[in-house]
């Protein structure tokens, strides 16, 4: 198991979804199972498809940077910085395990909006 190989699958996986295509995502990502840790989202790839396939049809035009990617053993950690329609910005923090196999077998979230204001200059990712 490649730490450099899972990053980068974690993010082309996580890219492939959310601009519309997580049927892709998960035949070229994902292994036997998938744990979904978000309560938004229903447990397996079907709920997985199913979340993404509405946000692709609601939200078409929101947009996704990853800021950071950090291996370790089996996990990935992605930070991303997204921008929805009408300017709304949010945080991600998103985990997933990976198989033996170099699959991803289960996810885990944090999403937080980016306020309008702040106490500091410094920016959320």
């Amino acid at each position: 198991m490649s730490l450099a190989k899972n990053k980068e699958n974690a993010i082309a996986f996580y890219k492939t979804a959310y601009y519309g295509e997580p049927q892709k995502a998960v035949e070229l990502y994902v292994g036997d199972e998938y744990i979904q840790h978000n309560p938004d989202v229903s447990d397996g790839t079907q709920g997985f498809i199913d979340y993404f396939n509405r946000m692709q049809e609601q939200y078409p035009d929101k947009s996704i940077e990853f800021v950071r990617a950090v291996a370790e053993g089996d996990l990935v950690a992605l930070h991303t910085h997204q921008i929805w329609p009408g300017n709304d910005q949010y945080i991600t923090m998103d985990f997933f395990r990976f198989d033996n196999n170099g699959k991803i077998v289960e996810h885990w979230d944090s999403i937080q909006q980016i306020p309008k204001e702040s106490a500091n200059d410094n920016t959320m990712y």
